[in-house]
């Protein structure tokens, strides 16, 4: 069965073979600029030849077709470049090209002439506004009143082309969950939304999905945690030059944070949590000029919020935009904390640079201010009312996620003509008008008729630079929609995750369910008196059957501790008023530890206690009488010199009610958070990357990553047939069904269709499937199925 389906992959998805890329910018721009350019730029046209546009280059001159894309040997380009013949040869004066030069054109006729959107040797055409702009929407046709709708309309009857087919039920209910929460529906969830005749039912639905704040969050990390470089192993994190934002976008994710106000904070971070987007990765040795933490800075700004590339302008003056050195270098500036002289193609030219914003027109950063100002400053001039560039780059990105192609394609190539200005306009218009709420954008995709219309054919329209919208285009899951999905039907996702992060929903209104079971406790009861920079440590030990799959603390003390797991640091406050939630990671089977240093601060006596309460699965450990307390106090990595011998109990203090009145209604949330968290399956997204994932699409995060490849790669192919981690959860995955209870093999075959594909299976699935399984239905059937139909385009596309 295997290597009928591998056949079938085979004419499914085209595969890519591994080849060295062609560098369009620095390699054949230099070389046509300076072998081509004066008779073939610009406004010269010998021959009836001009090379200022990838489509006028393939329009060719007189002499015919001057390249013809992966027909190197058939153009006139190398057959002048190669000819001997001093009359035609090209150019016509000078040196001839050399024959690494030729090579090299070959190579990149061959690769499909690649070509940077929006370049030209010519003058420049196009430049995107900046301001916002609300245009005005065409009639409603035929009923169809969202704007959305309204605009693509008039471009349709504008192209001539036909009403575009809607989608059924099964089709847009698969695609609504993949899209909005990287889920399949399952089997009774379609069933019940079949059956559902009201005429708002897919309006409803799509609200549910995204009130869904965990399932939304943990989908869209994929998509943030590409764009904004962030990963939880990978470069830079065992030498500590790079650091995690995860805890702090998982949150802004779940509590569906502002746009503007999420931006503004990873630019200029309130707290260090959101402090690691900006100090990018500080590579170890030397590196070179356009690598340094405050050229990164600026590269990361411009081509996450801005989809401006600014990484040819950090090593010179762009040969495929407006941007110069110096703006990259400016923009840089605005991050540094010590002179920065500008470097060209990695050497000094003795100028200094002077911190700058992009955009003048909208206003300037004070380059005299200290770093933290004019940090402030930019975040201030990136979200202005004004800064249209800011809002259209967003909604840009979440059309294309949501549609296939950007309505600016590539979603980095901002400075290229979008094929709708109005679609674009009015997108980032409503976004701020949502008050920058990014799933109101969402909401207004999905509940248009635009998004509900059946997905194009990518191959309807081979040539990029001629496309014209004709409805969504199918998408491939990205990795980890993928093995979500496998570990959803086979129930095998695992048990722990990588993120440190708490999982769960704050706003959860499961607040007053939760019971606060800890107590403040010190070394006596009566603490009024607790001497200031007292210092004690206290413990906790418990033995555990199993290692738990998931464990969470709450913590604060009045005023400082450092908690230690089986002599692991884990956290650390200074903050009585505001606890903290801490992911215990590292408990074992067997005996276990929580100590905590704790301290009281202040110029003279006052209360002093500290509060913890731990959750363990079934398990609670809460501070009590039963914890112990010495003076001794253990080093920064939790060891003592030598073992205290003089632990004694610890007290309940007499003040419970002076913290607890305060903070009782704050812990009860957190808890309420940490618990509702447990009861969701471990998505992809919060585990480090593996090689399955890697061969699928996820990328390492060393740089921004606003698209992932689209083809399947000839080691994806192999991964997907003979992968040992794919097939090691296929047989648990089969394990875990088998011991369901199936009244024949025609019916785990429709429950496994309506899954995966949220569809009944035809007739001829339903026999050769069933036939396959036989009427025991072993193990090792069910998994040959499973693998089956996982590897079928339609489960793999999101169309």
């Amino acid at each position: 069965m295997k290597s009928i389906v591998i056949v079938l992959l085979a004419f499914a998805f085209p595969c890519t073979a591994l080849s060295e890329e062609i560098d369009f910018a620095h390699q054949i721009v230099p070389l046509l600029k300076k072998q081509c350019g004066n008779c073939h730029s610009g406004t010269q046209k010998e021959g009836g030849f001009s090379l200022n546009t990838r489509e006028a280059l393939l329009a060719g001159g007189e002499s015919g077709l001057a390249v013809i894309p992966r027909k190197a040997d058939q153009g006139e380009l190398i057959a002048r470049v190669t000819t001997d013949d001093e009359f035609t040869r090209m150019p016509p004066e000078g040196d001839p090209l050399t024959e690494e030069q030729i090579r090299l054109l070959k190579r990149w006729i061959e690769s499909g002439v690649s070509w940077e959107p929006g370049f030209t040797f010519g003058e420049k055409i196009y430049e995107p506004p900046l301001k916002p702009r609300r245009p005005e929407l065409p009639p409603v046709v035929a009923g169809r009143t969202n704007p959305i709708d309204r605009i693509l309309d008039a471009q349709l009857a504008q192209q001539g082309t036909s009403p575009l087919e809607p989608l059924d039920d099964e089709a847009f209910l698969r695609r609504v969950y993949l899209d909005l929460i990287g889920l399949l529906p399952t089997p009774d969830e379609r069933e019940a939304f079949l059956q559902d005749s009201h005429s708002d039912k897919r309006a409803k639905l799509v609200r549910e999905l995204l009130d869904r704040d965990v399932d939304y969050a943990e989908h869209w990390l994929t998509f943030w945690n590409d764009l904004l470089r962030n990963d939880y192993a990978g470069t830079g994190f065992i030498t500590g030059g790079r650091k995690q934002i995860s805890s702090w976008l998982y949150e802004a994710l779940v509590a569906n944070k502002p746009y503007d106000q999420f931006t503004r904070e990873l630019i200029a971070p309130p707290t260090s949590e959101s402090a690691g987007f900006g100090q990018g990765i500080k590579w170890r040795g030397e590196v070179s000029a356009a690598q340094t933490v405050e050229i990164q800075f600026a590269q990361n700004v411009g081509q996450s919020f801005l989809g401006i590339n600014l990484k040819c302008a950090s090593c010179h003056d762009s040969f495929i935009d407006r941007w110069k050195l110096k703006d990259a270098y400016g923009l840089a500036a605005i991050y540094s904390n010590r002179s920065l002289e500008l470097h060209r193609c990695d050497k000094p030219n003795g100028q200094m640079a002077e911190a700058s914003w992009l955009f003048p027109e909208l206003g300037q950063v004070d380059a005299s201010a200290p770093q933290p100002k004019r940090l402030q400053q930019l975040a201030d001039l990136m979200t202005h009312r004004e800064n249209g560039r800011f809002t259209r780059t967003i909604v840009n990105r979440l059309w294309h996620r949501m549609m296939g192609r950007g309505i600016v394609h590539p979603t980095d190539a901002m400075q290229s003509p979008p094929w709708n200005a109005d679609l674009l306009d009015f997108l980032a218009e409503h976004l701020v008008e949502s008050d920058y709420d990014l799933k109101q954008t969402l909401l207004l995709i999905a509940t248009s008729q635009a998004y509900q219309t059946q997905a194009e054919s990518v191959t309807q329209q081979a040539d990029p630079s001629s496309y014209q919208y004709a409805g969504p285009r199918s998408k491939r899951m990205t990795a980890e929609q993928f093995i979500d999905c496998v570990w959803q039907v086979t129930d095998t996702s695992p048990e722990g995750f990588d993120a440190p992060v708490i999982r769960g929903n704050r706003s959860t209104g499961a607040a007053p369910q939760v019971t606060v079971a800890g107590q403040w406790i010190w070394n006596q009861a009566d603490v009024s008196q607790a001497a200031a920079g007292e210092t004690i440590t206290l413990r906790k030990q418990f033995t555990l059957e199993e290692t738990p799959s998931d464990a969470f603390a709450l913590v604060t003390c009045d005023n400082e501790y450092t908690l230690y797991v089986n002599g692991k640091k884990l956290a650390s406050g200074n903050n009585w008023m505001k606890p903290d939630l801490v992911r215990l990671t590292s408990l074992k089977k067997g005996v276990n530890e929580l100590l905590v240093v704790a301290k009281n601060a202040g110029s003279g006596p006052n209360a002093a206690g500290l509060f913890l309460e731990a959750r363990l699965a079934d398990h609670v450990i809460a501070t009590d009488e039963t914890w112990q307390w010495t003076t001794q106090v253990p080093n920064n990595a939790g060891k003592f010199k030598t073992q205290p011998d003089n632990w004694q109990p610890a007290a309940v203090t007499k003040t419970q009610a002076v913290w607890m009145g305060r903070l009782r209604p704050v812990m009860a949330q957190m808890l309420a958070q940490a618990v509702d968290g447990q009861r969701y399956m471990v998505r992809a997204s919060l585990l480090k990357s593996d090689f399955l994932m890697r061969s699928l699409g996820r990328p390492n995060r060393d740089q921004v990553v606003s698209v992932r490849p689209l083809e399947l790669t000839t080691l994806e192919a192999i991964d997907l047939s003979n992968g040992e981690t794919l097939a090691k959860t296929l047989r648990q995955g089969a394990q875990h069904l088998s011991q369901r209870e199936w009244e024949s093999p025609q019916q785990f075959v429709t429950w496994l269709y309506q899954f995966t594909l949220s569809r009944e299976p035809t007739a001829t699935e339903l026999t050769t499937l069933a036939g396959a399984l036989g009427p025991e239905m072993s193990t090792e059937a069910m998994e040959d199925v499973l693998w089956a139909v996982f590897m079928l385009p339609e489960f793999q596309l999101v169309h």
